[in-house]
């Protein structure tokens, strides 16, 4: 369903908004399901989240290229969205982006200061756009995001396509949950949701999604989550998908899940891992996945910087440690701390990715200066850029 964003921002605020913090007492999916309240607001929750955003800024009719530039980045709800933007408009490579696969935007959430990041980054850049939501958040967010001055305005969050060249046919596909969503102190309405669109080229149409697999999932339902949103896909025709996939190798789908999987890498030593399992996933924790784009006729290999880096975790990263402290024991921390003492701190991750079909894909790049060059990164994720020739 699409929808003028006007409108559906005060259909949020006018009929929504005003009980967050009554459905936010639910402690459980289970009693949120019992709650009156929420069985009266259902519909207008439901429209809500089924209803894609649009807007076009584009200027010019973009020209026919030889190749064009995908860019996917993660933009950690889109906090330092206006670095962000002047990186997408003067940096030498993002700025020739011709396609974004963005994941992580905010509307009307009191960590990003309430601003509709989709809209205002299509504007700024000139593009068209589609966006996804996936969830109404129902409080600030988590660890050192309830620090947020001022309330959410909106709760809106979720994934987008932005394109110099026509979007058409779009539509999202909603994948199960890994997790309860209303246990723990950021409680969320909704699931991940991916948004696949058709971009017209002048000489070719390609299929495209942006893609947020569950970060606190197991192996098993990233994998179904993926199947899913294949499944979506045309079954001929050039495609490509692309963003965060959390490929971590962990089941997190519970802390003590998550904690006996560190202590066994630590057993397999934390070199070994980080060398040959969290930059190459697909040898043994998340091979299933990748094996299924290979056999659905999607290439990873040629798409991306194999064994590069997108994200990683640093013990000296305080923002990270109390967002992670909301989910794992202090204690933890001393055995992570441990287990890094002979890496610096530091363990590498690749989670960001292309997977493409049907097409030619040339100069996959990982672009680190946006995160580990600055004082303040502008995200947690490195973004990610291949050319295609459709």
């Amino acid at each position: 369903m699409l929808a003028e964003v006007s409108d559906l921002h005060e259909f949020v605020r006018g009929r929504l908004a005003p009980h967050f913090a009554e459905l936010a007492k639910c402690e459980s999916t289970k009693e949120l399901l019992a709650h009156p309240l929420y069985r009266k607001l259902l519909p207008s929750i439901e429209t809500v989240l089924s209803t894609l955003g649009t807007g076009d800024f584009s200027k010019h009719t973009a020209e026919a290229q030889p190749s064009y530039r995908f860019v996917a980045w993660n933009l950690e709800r889109g906090t330092e969205v206006e670095r962000q933007i002047e990186a997408l408009q003067c940096d030498p490579y993002l700025s020739k982006a011709d396609v974004l696969l963005l994941t992580e935007l905010d509307i009307g959430m009191a960590r990003s200061a309430n601003r509709d990041i989709p809209r205002l980054l299509a504007r700024e850049l000139g593009m068209q756009y589609v966006f996804a939501p996936c969830y109404l958040n129902l409080t600030k967010g988590a660890g050192a995001e309830y620090e947020a001055q001022g309330e959410n305005k909106l709760g809106l969050h979720g994934n987008a396509i932005l394109s110099r060249y026509p979007i058409e046919n779009v539509r999202a596909v909603l994948f199960p949950n890994g997790r309860d969503k209303m246990r723990g102190r950021e409680k969320r309405l909704g699931s991940q949701t991916a948004v696949l669109a058709e971009i017209r080229f002048p000489d070719s149409s390609v299929t495209a999604a942006a893609v947020h697999l569950d970060a606190q999932s197991t192996q098993r339902h990233r994998y179904e989550q993926m199947r899913l949103l294949l499944d979506a896909i045309p079954p001929e025709g050039p495609a490509i998908i692309g963003g965060d996939w959390n490929t971590s190798t962990y089941n997190s789908s519970r802390a003590l899940h998550a904690i006996i999987g560190f202590a066994i890498r630590v057993l397999m030593g934390v070199g070994n891992v980080i060398r040959n399992h969290y930059l190459h996933p697909y040898h043994r924790f998340e091979r299933d996945l990748f094996q299924l784009l290979e056999n659905r006729g999607f290439d990873y290999r040629s798409s991306n910087l194999l064994g590069v880096r997108t994200a990683g975790f640093c013990i000296a990263d305080e923002r990270a440690n109390k967002n992670l402290g909301e989910w794992v024991p202090a204690w933890c921390f001393h055995f992570i701390r441990w287990a890094l003492r002979n890496h610096g701190g530091k363990c590498p991750l690749k989670l960001d990715w292309f997977a493409a079909r049907g097409l030619q894909c040339k100069n996959p790049t990982v672009l680190h200066a946006f995160r580990e060059e600055r004082a303040v990164p502008l995200s947690d994720h490195d973004p990610i850029g291949v050319d295609v020739v459709v």
